[in-house]
């Protein structure tokens, strides 16, 4: 993988594009260089240590426990604090000392089990096991293979426990995964709550019935959380206990096979948000302690827990952790045949001190020097590489906070080699907007700014909302806007009131404008694009482990007596309207209008033109909005493809949709063409100039 070439040159090969992209980079080249030495003498070592990282990144198929072609067990382990290591279950009558593992180097235990006289092997699907082992104080210790590929949960019981899985014939794929997609239009989901059930829901349950309702929303790529194995449902999954193991609370590992391969078959891509900024501190069910020591995969003492988190911090530096960790993404993409990966937490990993009582103003010092932990920020790198290389087709996403420069650029830049940050400045402005001003004073440059200010050729998604802002604590943006009254007058038959009818106005524009100036993506919570009422918690003993508020009310928007199908309505049709012209893959919008006393703003993307009036009550007759301009033709026709007023959508139909628009050698906002248009208030519409030939650009 390129090794080589890496040791010959410890400056990033192309980081001089970098910085002449960004000059203001130009005092931390050294930075970069000792970041991409680090990352070239990793591999230098894998390579000469290990074979090269396409093999060291398999070691999920021979840690853990796995067959033989033989029928034989093969049981390998890195446990360097034990004294002994044991494997103990069902095939031999719990004897915890019956099956020894061989001490290996470097704290690595192996254990082959000889096939059966028939062939057979001895410990045979659905077995139950333990990892024992014995520490350094002589206490046994009953534990989870950090590697185990299913664990289960009895009813009653508070620790979950490792089950073999092997069976006779594990789920074959029959859909190819999709083509890597230009415009990625994002449905973050939960297996769980996926249902109007007050119940845990299924992998089958998502697979028959979400995933039709996606692919008809126009969402062209699932987000799943909160399936690698959590002890405590109400982390929302990011408390992992079992890395390799995909929750069993919802069903088998083929029931998820399944669920991926029928979303192939959509030609919808499958994301796996992937937890490796931390892991859960559980140590009977999780990896803490694993080997009797406070240092097996984590930094030890105080440097090895997460302050707000109360979990534990991988130590990145370590050789064993960076196969567990590699191997990790590796077999999610090839048993699962995950399209890639939205890593959680990534601002935890890249600074010593995860963010905590730090604020990022956009000073680059903030980015660069003994703060940021340059041994997670290789292991992201490592990871991107592997991925890019072995998996070209897959995508990766950081969630990053801090807005570390060069994360989304290639590693030859320097960079972090992830595709896709999140846009996290945009929902907490529009939280900022609706709590602390009235409309008439909502800032349009500033929303403008907030939409637009991102790292030039890094990509980034744009949401007005995800899970966040749906927990418990938080406010969903319908909840925001209309609050107790979503409870009583969300019924056609009742009276549309002021707040009912501001509200689903505002959250259509918000959605939209937020869909198309915000990024090169877009990325929705399930239920979120039809107001959702409530909150989302799960169930504990605060709330009497209730599931009241842990599903999604889908039924809401299949009573056509119910507002809420206007907003699911609205969520659809933008979603096909961007299908249809690839704004999200197109170049930034040229935005030529921001009126503040007039609340409006306009801007051109993708051959189409875009009007926002957020005015709580002016309308515009004959509002000269910019043009498309060329110097062959004066005079382009344009019309309306979506329309936020319209009656479909909750609107008050106030526009003609026959209408036509011209514009006119009319010089206006420093363009020389221009054209007017009717636009009501609180209303939103996309024009598309028809006489525009096609694969022209604004």
């Amino acid at each position: 993988m390129a090794a080589a070439v890496c040791v010959a040159s410890l400056l990033p090969p192309k980081l001089p594009q970098l910085l002449e992209r960004d000059p203001y980079l130009v005092p931390f080249e050294t930075d970069f260089q000792r970041r991409y030495s680090l990352f070239c003498n990793h591999l230098k070592k894998i390579e000469e240590n290990e074979g090269g990282l396409d093999k060291f990144s398999k070691s999920y198929k021979t840690f853990g426990i796995s067959q033989l072609a033989d029928g034989g067990i093969y049981c390998k382990e890195w446990a360097p604090g034990a004294e002994a290591v044991f494997l103990a279950g069902d095939f031999n009558g719990w004897n915890p000392f019956s099956h020894p593992y061989k001490k290996m180097e470097y704290g690595k235990w192996e254990l082959l089990i000889p096939p059966g006289q028939n062939g057979c092997p001895l410990v045979p699907h659905g077995s139950r096991l333990k990892v024992v082992i014995r520490a350094q104080n002589g206490d046994l210790l009953y534990r989870i293979s950090p590697w185990a590929r299913y664990v289960i949960r009895d009813e009653g019981k508070v620790n979950y426990d490792w089950v073999h899985w092997n069976p006779p014939q594990s789920y074959i794929h029959k859909h190819p995964s999709p083509k890597r997609l230009k415009s990625l239009r994002i449905y973050e989901s939960h297996v769980g709550i996926a249902s109007p059930e007050g119940k845990v829901a299924s992998y089958k349950n998502f697979t028959y019935n979400v995933l039709p309702r996606i692919k008809d929303l126009g969402y062209n790529c699932v987000q799943l959380m909160a399936i690698m194995e959590h002890a405590y449902y109400a982390s929302f999954g990011y408390q992992v206990t079992s890395f390799f193991a995909a929750s069993s609370r919802y069903g088998t590992p083929d029931d998820l096979k399944e669920m991926i391969d029928v979303a192939h078959s959509m030609g919808i891509t499958v994301l796996l948000d992937v937890v490796h900024s931390h892991a859960s501190k559980n140590s009977e069910d999780g990896l803490n302690k694993f080997d009797g020591t406070d240092s097996c995969f984590f930094h030890s003492g105080p440097k090895g827990t997460h302050q707000l988190w109360d979990s534990r911090l991988f130590d990145y530096a370590n050789w064993e952790v960076l196969r567990f960790l590699l191997s990790n993404l590796r077999m999610w993409i090839e048993d699962y045949r995950f399209d890639g990966f939205r890593f959680d937490g990534v601002t935890s990993m890249l600074y010593h001190h995860h963010g905590i009582g730090t604020g990022f103003s956009g000073d680059y010092n903030e980015y660069f020097g003994l703060h940021v932990d340059e041994d997670a920020l290789c292991y992201l790198m490592l990871a991107n590489h592997m991925i890019k290389f072995l998996h070209p087709e897959c995508i990766t996403i950081a969630e990053d906070v801090s807005g570390m420069p060069a994360l989304c650029r290639p590693v030859a830049e320097g960079g972090g080699g992830f595709d896709y940050r999140l846009a996290m400045a945009i929902p907490d402005k529009w939280i900022q907007i609706i709590k602390e001003l009235k409309d008439e004073d909502w800032n349009m440059g500033n929303i403008v700014h907030t939409l637009t200010n991102r790292r030039y050729e890094e990509k980034y998604i744009a949401y007005a909302e995800s899970h966040d802002q749906a927990l418990v604590g938080d406010k969903t943006l319908a909840f925001r806007l209309m609050d107790a009254e979503m409870y009583t007058n969300m019924s056609v038959l009742s009276p549309l009131t002021a707040v009912i009818d501001r509200g689903i106005q505002l959250h259509k524009m918000i959605r939209l404008i937020t869909h198309a100036l915000g990024g090169e993506s877009y990325l929705n919570f399930m239920g979120n694009e039809f107001g959702h009422p409530e909150w989302l918690d799960f169930p504990r003993i605060g709330n009497n482990e209730s599931y009241h508020y842990a599903r999604r009310q889908f039924n809401l928007t299949e009573d056509h007596l119910l507002r809420y199908r206007f907003l699911n309505a609205f969520d659809r049709d933008m979603n096909k309207l961007e299908e249809r012209f690839g704004w999200l893959a197109s170049p930034p919008a040229y935005v030529s209008e921001k009126h503040e006393a007039n609340k409006v703003i306009a801007f051109e993307r993708a051959g189409l033109l875009f009007v926002f009036n957020f005015h709580p009550y002016q309308s515009y007759v004959d509002y000269r909005v910019v043009s498309w301009h060329s110097s062959l033709i004066v005079i382009f026709k344009y019309k309306i493809l979506l329309d936020s007023d319209d009656g479909e959508y909750g609107g008050h139909q106030r526009l003609d949709h026959s209408t036509e628009y011209f514009s006119e050698e009319y010089p206006h906002n420093y363009r020389p063409n221009s054209l007017m248009v009717y636009i009501p208030s609180r209303v939103a519409i996309v024009l598309q100039n028809v006489d525009v030939p096609k694969g022209s650009s604004l």
